[in-house]
């Protein structure tokens, strides 16, 4: 750590983001089968992102909603000037880096209650174990959907450290290291 480096993530940020990784990884490579393994995994994937959200209110400075959202207008200028290799470089998140936050913080617990509706259907059990009994169609349905949602955040995903990486060139600095240590260089 040098004298230049600055504190940009709580440890809150940092914990829940590597737990969610890992939660939402064992998620949905357990899912082929019902499994308990995944029901808890989804369960804790989705408690983590209603304290991410609470976070997003009431944690530190670039943890908050009104640190990481941006207009449309400033995001698009911003992804034009990552294809060009020239945007400005951001302490907190960037205004591509917000959007996909609002996109998974939105996306994952669509997965989570999809899912949940899905085991509510088929088991009989969990919070919407009063769904039992519903008709097939609706139960193909809510497993399409939860496995739509699914695939569709592990491509939120990629394109996130798709990002990661292509940041970290444009900038000469290794932004997954900044989510395990808190620190960044100054501007």
């Amino acid at each position: 750590m040098s004298p230049q480096d600055i504190k940009v993530w709580d440890i809150f940020v940092r914990v829940f983001h590597w737990t969610l990784v890992v939660a939402f990884t064992v998620a949905y490579f357990s899912g082929e089968e019902s499994s308990t393994l995944h029901e808890y995994a989804g369960y804790l994937v989705v408690g983590l992102v209603l304290l991410r959200v609470v976070w997003g209110f009431v944690g530190s400075r670039y943890a908050r909603f009104s640190d990481l959202v941006y207009r449309p207008a400033t995001v698009k200028a911003f992804v034009r000037d990552t294809i060009g290799l020239r945007a400005k470089r951001y302490i907190g998140h960037n205004p591509a880096g917000g959007l996909m936050i609002v996109l998974m913080l939105v996306t994952l617990p669509l997965v989570g209650l999809s899912g949940i509706a899905v085991y509510g259907m088929e088991d009989g059990a969990g919070p919407l174990a009063m769904l039992s009994g519903q008709s097939e169609f609706l139960l193909e349905l809510m497993e399409e959907l939860h496995e739509g949602l699914a695939n569709f955040m592990v491509l939120l995903v990629l394109v996130h450290i798709a990002g990661v990486v292509v940041e970290s060139f444009i900038h000469g600095e290794n932004l997954a290291r900044a989510m395990l240590t808190g620190r960044k260089r100054a501007e």
